[in-house]
């Protein structure tokens, strides 16, 4: 397998060739530039005009990727600080490094870099004893797939002290296994058998930005770990994590040790009740918010329109939701207007916090003449594949790729493997229609509810 140096010099390095190496000898004119020779051709005189290949490189860009080469070591040092002295972003993902101490060097003969891309290396061993950490300027690390253990983590943050940005991405991690000195007495008293390798470590307040996608943590506890760790996380991405509660067991403080946050990523939680979004609307500073694909939102009678109403009145701190642009002083004041006449007319249990405060800022309205934000544009269809069937609301609105996109999860099936057949509960005896239009929306299918959609593999 090759060294870094060798990856390099193979991709960035070459010997000085000139296009005119093996033409016959020319004659030059000492009236003409160097670059100029010229010909004799029967009467007429040629002009030729050198114009060599570009020489080799004496250093490397400053972004370097050498991702997926097979890199298991360094190569000579001295090479790699002559010919790296620009670098300050490396990306070595997929290659076959597993010893830190070689890592590590690495970083110290490119003093320029401030970026490192590490992920799916064979990283997940301890790391050995280091020497006394070199001056390492490294402010964004990602680790995504190499599953470090956190005492690994650990370790790697005491090297880092500038580190910005961290990225522990699809490493399997169901717990946080460190966590902050101050919280040690608390975690004694409380700590369960299951807990006592946990490591009490020193927090990091340099860190601002961690992403921690695709990782099967399901308890908000886990994540309060991670606030200690880095007390001024300002970004912090949580996709595919299916969490379940947005209550700290220990605490109940949701918000409590994320005082500086400013985007969190919660899409594809396993949350199914407002309650979530009331304790998301504590964080103080939470201006970024993405919550898609919760299973509350399947269970909503409304359309997505109205459910950004809603979201959109219960956050007042938040100028941007699920990626949009941002939210205007209009559209939150008609948001907070709907939501305030969508729990008008609900029991007096059944009406949030929220209500009241806006009711005391936009009094009492009157309900609007046949607006409603029930489901006029929903309807319950039953989907059925193979043998299973299930009864689920769809917006109309939505086309057959949009509706493919998010049966994929439900069946397992991904859209460009499947085909989809409408069948009319008044027609029945027509059999189904297949839905072969990806961009024709579901509603001029004349949809209704009771009627089915079957689900069908591609052959």
């Amino acid at each position: 397998m090759p060294s870094l140096l060798e990856a390099l010099e193979r991709k960035y390095f070459a010997e000085c060739e000139f296009e005119n190496a093996h033409q016959p000898e020319l004659h030059k004119r000492s009236d003409l530039p160097n670059d100029f020779t010229v010909t004799k051709c029967g009467g007429r005189m040629e002009f030729s005009i050198f114009i060599p290949r570009l020489s080799p490189l004496t250093s490397v860009p400053a972004l370097l990727v050498l991702n997926d080469c097979d890199i298991d070591s360094a190569g000579d040092f001295e090479s790699i600080r002559e010919k790296c002295q620009r670098v300050r972003e490396l990306d070595l993902a997929q290659n076959k490094l597993s010893d830190w101490s070689e890592v590590f060097s690495i970083l110290e003969h490119m003093p320029r870099i401030e970026f490192l891309n590490l992920s799916k290396n064979q990283l997940a061993s301890p790391i050995s004893t280091l020497p006394t950490a070199p001056t390492i300027n490294l402010k964004s690390l990602v680790l995504n797939g190499t599953y470090l253990d956190w005492a690994c983590v650990d370790t790697l943050l005491k090297h880092l002290p500038v580190l910005q940005e961290l990225h522990l991405s699809l490493n399997n991690y169901r717990q946080v296994l460190i966590d902050a000195e101050e919280a040690e007495q608390r975690l004694q008293e409380k700590e369960t058998p299951e807990e006592t390798e946990r490591r009490i470590t020193k927090a990091h307040p340099a860190l601002k930005t961690l992403h921690f996608t695709g990782n099967p943590v399901e308890h908000w506890q886990e994540i309060c770990r991670l606030g200690r760790l880095f007390p001024n996380l300002e970004a912090l991405v949580l996709a595919d994590c299916p969490i379940r509660t947005l209550q700290a067991e220990e605490s109940g403080e949701t918000h409590k040790y994320f005082p500086s946050l400013k985007l969190l990523n919660l899409s594809s939680a396993q949350l199914n009740s407002w309650a979530a979004i009331d304790q998301l609307a504590k964080f103080g500073q939470l201006r970024n918010l993405r919550v898609k694909h919760w299973p509350l939102w399947e269970s909503l009678e409304c359309t997505e329109h109205e459910r950004r109403q809603l979201l959109i009145a219960r956050l007042p701190n938040v100028e941007m939701l699920n990626g949009g642009g941002k939210i205007s002083s209009d559209e939150r004041v008609d948001s907070e207007r709907a939501f305030v006449r969508y729990y008008m007319d609900k029991p007096e249990d059944e009406r949030p916090e929220r209500y009241e405060e806006l009711l005391r800022i936009h009094g009492k309205l009157d309900p609007l003449v046949n607006v409603s934000l029930k489901p006029d544009k929903r309807v319950k269809v039953l989907f059925t594949y193979n043998d299973v069937s299930e009864s689920r609301f769809v917006d109309i609105y939505l086309t057959v790729n949009d509706l493919k996109a998010k049966l994929e999860k439900l069946v397992g099936l991904a859209p460009n493997k499947m085909r989809l057949y409408y069948l009319d509960q008044d027609y029945k005896e027509f059999g189904p229609e297949e839905m072969r239009f990806p961009n024709k929306q579901l509603y001029s299918y004349n949809i209704q509810s009771g009627d089915e959609i079957i689900i069908d593999a591609k052959k």
